[in-house]
């Protein structure tokens, strides 16, 4: 599986589990730390851990394995790193305060809506 299949399962699992406003970022050129950001937000503390848990769950059915979860217990932004793509799946509130869309305003967005509707 290469780095935009692994960005497709994670997104996937993010809407399986009803992430709002999903948006892939291709990070290629533009950070050392991954090729794309995936970033989602939930409207509750539970679903923000639902979220994260699924993505883990369908990275490893297929062979990836999370090199590290940071925020899970707080659950008001967790990152999931999976090296080639790092997922950062916000609590509703926090997504607005951190705005990574506009932080990281150069890097273009990556299409991922026909996966998803598949």
């Amino acid at each position: 599986m290469n780095e935009r299949e692994l960005l497709i399962t994670v997104a996937k699992a993010a809407d399986d589990k009803r992430a709002e406003d999903i948006l892939a970022l291709n990070m290629k050129g533009i950070s050392l730390v991954s090729d794309y950001f995936l970033i989602c937000h939930g409207g509750s503390d539970k679903q923000v851990q639902a979220i994260a848990r699924e993505m883990r769950e369908k990275a490893e059915e297929k062979g990836y394995f999370i090199k590290r979860m940071e925020g899970f217990d707080e659950a008001k932004w967790i990152l999931v790193d999976l090296g080639d793509v790092v997922a950062h799946v916000f609590h509703r509130d926090e997504r607005s305060y951190y705005n990574l869309e506009r932080l990281w305003g150069d890097a273009p967005r990556e299409d991922i809506g026909s996966e998803l509707s598949q």
